[in-house]
Order: structure tokens, then C-alpha cells, then sequence
């Protein structure tokens, strides 16, 4: 797990890397102790396949859904929209819990919005805003619907008019992956004398007809979800529910291989049929992790509203202080930023720090005696480690009295 290829994909490593440092952006030095909830927009299979294939239409996208939340939110509040500032952090994921393609966005909206203050401009005071419902939800998804595909057909995207409306040419990205996305985003075999059949499932439990959408807003294949929230004192909360949002696309825990030499995959939730796995032949599974593989130069994480890199208040309701200052302000911004430098503020975490956070897990600290450890030698010698954990299996560790100082008699008192 320490070492990392640092390549874009479905890396493990990389991945875990990726979760665990910006979850710990997010909390820290983005939305620091605000109250957050998390929007959940999902879109049609056409347009799935789109923002696969050509990932420069998800920004205007992004635009319009902001701006639709933006003005809902506040309303909410009581706040005149000409002078509301919102903040919301847009994650892009691009896979389901199958190893499909599954385009969608998880955005973390501040659960209010600021307002200025005439006594003081340079601290706005944010105003909460009630939980949308299920009525509210389909109401927006509905006004998101019509715009992004008003959107996308103004561009040439899509041809037709409201249900009737299909992907135009102009959306088939002459790449070679066209074939792998489709299969991936329709659950359908790639390769082999199965192609374009559907993957094979597995069915453990009973099925279950209730819905496990909870109050969605459902309107022509969108979907907006807004029930999970975090309030400003739960900041593990809240990291927890980045780290799920940032998580990689592969869990090593839930990959199998099967008796017959397929490879099976447990599903994070269970379908309402009962489905809780799916089996691809090897080849089709590389397949499916081609198909995942994010395009280069495409930003999976989206900054909007107070948030955004060139926003007015950026630098002023930001934990890290980050972003462009009044001139008046930047004399007395030096008290509330900290003292490190801004290599020191962007270096990775660690390993080790990696471990403690997300795993509560010291390996700097002896669980003995609970003294300091040092690093004494890098072993990567499979043979080596091999040996090594070979003895432990047949020997077992050694108590914790062998770990212990040696007793000693004390000091003795000078006459």
C-alpha cells in the first residue's frame, strides 16, 4: 500500500492516496466548521456516454445546475439572489458499484448562503437554509432537465426535442473506447462470444421491492438526492462523507476470484432484486477498467461560488486563507493565516499520517511502551520478506513482557 504509481485509473494505492488527502482538504482548508450537504445529480445513459466521451461539456453543465441550486438556495434563506453568495464543491465520479461507467456528480453545497453586512463587508454572516423535499427535489431536477437539454442541443450535443431527444454525431469520440463505454455504461459484456450479452450476476438475497433512493426528485432520467448533510461540529462526519465520495473506483476487499477462474466482484449496496455480485471473464474485466479510466487533462474536482479560485471572498471564509485579498486586508490577514510556508501547506501527507487518520493507526508510536519509532531499514526484498513473515506465522509473536525494559534498581542516594 505505501507505494504508488501515481498514474491516473484505478490504481489502489493512488487511489487510497487521492480519498485520504482530500477528504483532509476539504474539512481543513475549504469548508472548516460550516454546516454541508451533499447534492447527488444523476443523468441519463445518453448523456453518460457523452460526458465520457467528450469531458469538456460537463463544465456548462456544472454552470447551469450551480446557478438552478444557487438561486433555490437563496430563496431559502430570504437572501435577494443579486446578492447571495453561495459555495458548493463538485466531485465528478465516474463509475457505479458493478464496475459500470457511470458518470455522475456529488456536490457539497455550504447549507446556506452568505449575505454581506453593512456593518461589516468584509465578514458576510451566512444564513442557513431549510432541507429541500421530495416535491422540491423533482421541481429542480425538472428546471435542471429542460436547461441542460436546451443546453446541449444548442451546442449540436443532442438532436430532438424533450423525450424523443437522442446524441448526435457529434457526441462519438473517435478515440476506440466508444464500444468499451457503451458495454460499461449498459452493464453489457465487451469481448468474446458473449459480447453485448448482459454481465453475469449473482443473487444471494432476497429481493426486496422498497426503494432505496430515499426521497429523490426523479424527472426523465435525473435524478437529485439532497438527504445526507453535516452539520458544523461534525467535521469527522463530514469527512467521512468526502472520503466516500472520493474513494477510488475499485475496493481490493470486495475483488474475487471465483472456483471456475472468473472474476467476481461484490456490489458496495445490493440491488432490489437481490443482487449482490458480478462475475466478468478476465478479459472482460480489463475491459471495464479501460472503460474508467478518466481522460488526461479532465478535473474530477470542481470549485464553485466562494469557493471558486478567483472568487471576493475566498480568501476570507476559507480556513487556508487561500485566494485573492482586498489591499486593505492583506495587512491584517497575516494573524489568522498560519506561519507555514506555501510548500509546507500543499506538501502530501505522509504514510504514516495517512494511516493515523484514516485508520487510526500510529506506526510512529511504539505500542509497547508507546515511545517514538524510528525507521532502521527498508526492507523490499520478497525473499526477504517472505522469511520474515514466515517465522511470525509459525512462531507467533513474542509477548509484550519481552518488549519491556529490562528492570533496574533505583538511583542510588549519595551519602
Amino acid at each position: 500500500m505505501a507505494f504508488s504509481c501515481k498514474k491516473r485509473g484505478f490504481c489502489p494505492s493512488c487511489g487510497a492516496r487521492r480519498m485520504a488527502e482530500s477528504a483532509r482538504h476539504l474539512v481543513e482548508d475549504v469548508f472548516g466548521p460550516r454546516p454541508v450537504r451533499q447534492w447527488v445529480l444523476s443523468v441519463p445513459v445518453p448523456l453518460r456516454f457523452l460526458f465520457a466521451s467528450k469531458p469538456d461539456a460537463i463544465g456548462p453543465v456544472l454552470g447551469i445546475v450551480h446557478r438552478v441550486t444557487a438561486g433555490w438556495l437563496a430563496d431559502q434563506a430570504g437572501v435577494e439572489r443579486s446578492t447571495a453568495q453561495c459555495g458548493a464543491v463538485t466531485l465528478i465520479q465516474r463509475f457505479g458499484s458493478a464496475l459500470n461507467l457511470n458518470v455522475h456528480f456529488h456536490m457539497l453545497w455550504l447549507d446556506g448562503v452568505y449575505e454581506p453586512v453593512a456593518a461589516r463587508p468584509d465578514k458576510p454572516r451566512l444564513r442557513r437554509a431549510r432541507a429541500p423535499t421530495s416535491a422540491q427535489l423533482t421541481q429542480l431536477a425538472g428546471k435542471i432537465a429542460h436547461r441542460v437539454c436546451r443546453h446541449l442541443a444548442r451546442q449540436g450535443w443532442l438532436e430532438g426535442e424533450d423525450e424523443s431527444a437522442f446524441l448526435s454525431d457529434r457526441a462519438v469520440c473517435n478515440d476506440g473506447l466508444d464500444a468499451l463505454r457503451m458495454s460499461s455504461i449498459t452493464y453489457r459484456i465487451t469481448t468474446g462470444a458473449q459480447a453485448g450479452r448482459v454481465v453475469t450476476t449473482l443473487q444471494t438475497i432476497p429481493a426486496d421491492n422498497g426503494s432505496l433512493e430515499g426521497d429523490a426528485g426523479k424527472v426523465g432520467g435525473f435524478s437529485l438526492h439532497a438527504g445526507v448533510a453535516a452539520e458544523a461540529h461534525e467535521s469527522q462526519k463530514l469527512e467521512r462523507l468526502c472520503r466516500c465520495i472520493a474513494r477510488p473506483a475499485i475496493s481490493e476487499k470486495r475483488l474475487s476470484i471465483s472456483p471456475q477462474g472468473r472474476v467476481r466482484y461484490q456490489l458496495k449496496t445490493p440491488w432490489k432484486n437481490g443482487t449482490t455480485h458480478v462475475e466478468f471473464e478476465p478479459v472482460d474485466f480489463i475491459a471495464k477498467l479501460a472503460a474508467l479510466v478518466p481522460p488526461p487533462r479532465a478535473h474530477l474536482t470542481r470549485f464553485h461560488g466562494v469557493f471558486a479560485p478567483n472568487a471576493k471572498w475566498r480568501a476570507q471564509l476559507t480556513p487556508s486563507g487561500r485566494g485573492k485579498r482586498p489591499a486593505t486586508d492583506v495587512a491584517s490577514a497575516g494573524a489568522n493565516i498560519d506561519d507555514r510556508s506555501p510548500i509546507e501547506r500543499r506538501r502530501a501527507m505522509t504514510w504514516a499520517q495517512r494511516l493515523k487518520r484514516v485508520f487510526n493507526i500510529d506506526v510512529s508510536t511504539c505500542g509497547h511502551c508507546g515511545g517514538t519509532l524510528r525507521i532502521v531499514a527498508s526492507i523490499e526484498e520478497p525473499t526477504a520478506i517472505r522469511a520474515i513473515l514466515a517465522h511470525f506465522a509459525k512462531h507467533g509473536a513474542r509477548e509484550k513482557a519481552h518488549y519491556r525494559p529490562a528492570p533496574r534498581a533505583p538511583p542510588a542516594v549519595a551519602a
